[in-house]
């Protein structure tokens, strides 16, 4: 195992305690701390310590892609690490978004690039799906929620520029992309006005809750079709240790909170609003699954104990939490492929068997995490062990 120095992305939604809570270092941080990677992505690569200097962990990889990854990954990924984890910390509403399934990524960076697009919707040819797992009470909005309930929503505003929008949600199954299309779509001219209107309507008390919100979004994208679209999700309230997953097609936006995701490796996103970046309507109506999505929060699944995952249906990657206590001092956790393992509470011992095999700190097999760091360990490594008192994210794949 080796232990990791990763990079935080200073993007301005968000938090400027968390992460630096997290690491022990002074709060306030001096600019916003959104996320911190815990990976090989190449903009912005974790490090591995070694005694005589840091290397990035893309080059350490490349270099042994067998040993790191496993002949498994290699055959079914290609000689990169096949997941990214990441720390996020939210003040403020990201933006709406889905990312493509498999066939329709390889499909859309075949085609964006040979017709030269510009707009680069498709960064690469992998799909992207997404579990976060709540560090602290967390809000978001994962998927569409009934339509009928939907249009009783926008009805309640009283605008009559929406009566086309309710009506679509009311029409059954096919509204829905109908009504999306129609908000996304709105007239630029107009769209300012529409948020303002719906800002400063007042809906029936049984509303309670989507009138807060849409006044919140309001207020963070004045002007944006996209907080109306956001009306049309579930808003998800997770505790600390829920999880909510985001397959492919599902429009989704996190809202506030900090916790623990973890993706496939890709940088596919198609934006649905809440954002001044490119907004491609055409194709994010092509990549949307338009159904409703009844069972929103994932609960932790025992695995042993002091062990618990949240079982998700890609190989891309697996994650378990482990928590050692009085009662559970030491962890056993078989896993397969490449392994990073996350201190988000105490201090954590892991161990995978293995003797030293490089210049590194200390030894190959065993290092000590501190809160906020994190370890990496090769392919060739056997089952972790676990020691020491604290709770610690793990990633592997799902690949045997």
């Amino acid at each position: 195992m080796q232990l990791l120095r990763s990079p935080i992305r200073d993007y301005a939604w968000g938090s400027r305690s968390v992460i630096a809570e997290l690491q022990g270092r002074p709060v306030p941080s001096d600019g916003p701390e959104a996320e911190l990677w815990l990976g090989a992505h190449p903009g912005a690569p974790s490090l591995v310590e070694w005694a005589d200097g840091p290397r990035s962990l893309v080059d350490v990889i490349a270099a042994e892609p067998d040993h790191w990854l496993g002949a498994a990954v290699v055959s079914r990924f290609g000689p990169q690490l096949p997941y990214l984890m990441k720390v996020l910390a939210a003040d403020a509403p990201l933006s709406l978004q889905a990312h493509p399934d498999l066939d329709q990524a390889r499909a859309g960076y075949t085609a964006q690039t040979a017709a030269g697009d510009g707009h680069r919707n498709y960064a690469d040819g992998n799909h992207k799906p997404e579990l976060l797992v709540a560090l602290t009470p967390f809000e978001a909005l994962c998927g569409f929620q009934r339509p009928e309930l939907s249009a009783d929503v926008l009805a309640g505003f009283g605008i009559a520029a929406l009566e086309p929008v309710v009506a679509a949600l009311r029409a059954g199954a096919g509204g829905l992309r109908e009504a999306v299309r129609l908000l996304l779509c709105w007239p630029p001219a107009d769209r300012a006005g529409l948020v303002a209107a719906v800002a400063a309507a007042e809906l029936p008390e049984r509303f309670a809750a989507e009138q807060v919100l849409a006044r919140r979004l309001a207020g963070h994208y004045p002007g944006d079709p996209g907080v109306l679209v956001a009306l049309l999700l579930n808003h998800v309230r997770l505790e600390p240790g829920e999880a909510v997953w985001m397959p492919a097609g599902n429009l989704h936006a996190y809202l506030r909170g900090a916790g623990v995701e973890i993706m496939a490796a890709s940088d596919n996103v198609l934006r649905g609003g809440l954002t001044p970046k490119h907004v491609d309507v055409a194709e994010l109506l092509r990549v949307l699954r338009f159904e409703v999505l009844d069972e929103v929060v994932l609960p932790p699944v025992p695995v042993s104990p002091g062990v618990v995952t949240w079982p998700v249906p890609v190989p891309d990657f697996v994650i378990h939490r482990v928590v050692l206590d009085g009662q559970v001092p030491t962890v056993s956790l078989p896993v397969d492929g490449p392994r990073v393992v996350l201190c988000t509470a105490g201090e954590v011992s892991v161990a995978d068997g293995t003797g030293p095999v490089g210049p590194a700190i200390g030894s190959a097999g065993l290092v000590t995490v501190p809160p906020g760091r994190a370890a990496i360990g090769a392919a060739a490594g056997g089952a972790l062990t676990f020691t020491g008192a604290g709770t610690a994210y793990v990633a592997s794949v799902g690949v045997h």
